[in-house]
């Protein structure tokens, strides 16, 4: 059985954005291991993937320290379970695993990048990030970055030249879309939920599904929606998803509107999304970097109209004005009009809520992402 190794730095990646890939490739006959920082998350990912984990400690922050302790760990880690190829997901992961996998004479080194964290930064940080980026795809063999505007985007800042490849249509891990569909069982979810916040006959239920942090347009959209509840009422915004108050917080007047805004609620992190997204009417995603993200593909699946920013890997899944809507990033006073008009359209809105989802159905069902990779690895473990 071929080895294969894949690596995240936290297990809520391996568990959440990667979800049934490592078994699905053990049931199509490779022994898996999976590598990422411990946490609670492990003992569910345990049961789902039904692969071995060890742990090591990665941090997602700038430590040089333990990322050299890091590195050596993985290193002897990799050499004593001698793997085929290591697979790498996420910046941290990718740094210390390719460099691991190279230095232990792993032939195969992959590593998908699913979003650009210093898409956001500025001057030298911005730069050192880059740097880091580059010699990452260095340590690879070969890079898949999930959308094509991203590939485009690097291959700008000649990141990883000539090593570059989009799987399928992009994502990291497509979506189920028979997961991610509404059933009796999901749908009396969705009523208990609008019962418990009391959601008026009349109102709409906005959503945000995502960590509840400044880059993800946060503040645009609590900003936005303190806005359109003057007109609408009746209207709730949802907020699915953990804070990361030592990474990205929010300002305080945006906490407080968090905490005390009587049509906002914040549901915290949930295992199970479907039933807040069976609840909704909009996702709204105003995010500033994405790569090719899972949300709005779960969402759309879900029968909800989608308003993004106009970014990478969202700009790919919805077209204009077509099956959904696009808004430049830090413009609450469009994200507001955008959302004004999609409720005062509730026709459009539907419309483009049944693109959308056949859209996502036919361009990015899951087990299609997964044989496209399966195939990719066969093809470069018979080249050898």
């Amino acid at each position: 059985m071929p080895k294969l190794v894949r690596i995240t730095t936290v297990p809520v990646s391996l568990l959440v954005l990667l979800k049934g890939q490592m078994k699905f490739m053990k049931e199509n006959g490779f022994d898996v291991t999976m590598i990422s920082s411990d946490g609670e998350e492990v003992s569910k990912l345990l049961e789902q993937e039904e692969c071995a984990h060890i742990p090591v400690m990665l941090t997602r922050k700038i430590t040089p320290i333990q990322d050299l302790k890091s590195l050596i760990q993985l290193t002897k880690i990799l050499k004593k379970i001698k793997p085929d190829i290591v697979h790498t997901h996420t910046p941290k992961a990718g740094l210390i695993g390719m460099w691991a996998a190279k230095i232990a004479g792993v032939p195969i080194r992959l590593h998908t990048i699913a979003g650009l964290p210093w898409v956001e930064s500025t001057g030298i940080m911005r730069k050192v990030l880059i740097f880091v980026e580059k010699i990452t795809a260095f340590a690879a063999n070969a890079v898949f970055p999930n959308s094509f505007v991203q590939k485009s985007f690097m291959e700008s800042l000649h990141i990883a030249n000539g090593k570059m490849k989009v799987l399928g249509k992009g994502s990291s891990n497509g979506i189920n879309t028979d997961y991610f569909s509404i059933n009796e069982n999901i749908q009396q979810s969705a009523i208990q939920l609008k019962r418990q916040v009391n959601l008026a006959p009349l109102g709409w239920v906005w959503i945000f599904v995502g960590r509840i942090v400044k880059d993800k347009g946060i503040a645009e959209l609590l900003d936005a929606f303190r806005e359109l509840h003057q007109l609408f009422p009746e209207d709730q915004l949802w907020l699915v998803g953990a804070p990361e108050p030592d990474l990205d917080p929010l300002e305080e007047k945006h906490q407080l509107m968090l905490n005390n805004h009587p049509q906002i609620r914040c549901w915290g992190f949930q295992q199970d999304i479907r039933p807040y997204l069976a609840a909704s009417k909009v996702l709204a995603f105003p995010s500033y970097r994405e790569g090719f993200p899972n949300v709005p593909l779960q969402a759309g699946s879900m029968g909800c109209m989608l308003l993004l920013s106009n970014i990478n890997g969202c700009n790919e899944i919805v077209e204009n004005e077509v099956d959904g809507k696009l808004v430049p990033i830090k413009d609450t006073n469009l994200l507001l009009n955008a959302m004004i008009e999609i409720r005062n359209n509730p026709d459009e809105t539907n419309t483009f809520a049944n693109k959308i989802k056949k859209k996502i159905i036919d361009n990015y069902e899951q087990k299609t992402l997964w044989h496209i990779l399966l195939k990719e690895y066969e093809t470069r473990l018979k080249n050898v």
